[in-house]
């Protein structure tokens, strides 16, 4: 698997994750948009260590 993500790329997804996690856990998202947020979250998480997303080998 080859790295497809740059730096930038990667620091803006842990920023966006982070701020989720914050979101959820004071409580200002709940139900159904707190749990969607949770899942991004951990996927921006996942896809920023492995330098890798998915989604980008369709464009490439």
């Amino acid at each position: 698997m080859t790295k497809n993500m740059g730096d930038t790329d990667r620091i803006i997804r842990i920023i966006v994750a982070v701020i989720a996690l914050t979101f959820y856990f004071t409580g200002t998202l709940t139900g159904t948009v707190g749990i969607i947020a949770l899942v991004v979250a951990g996927a921006f998480f996942l896809t920023s260590f492995i330098s890798f997303c998915p989604l980008y080998t369709f464009w490439v």
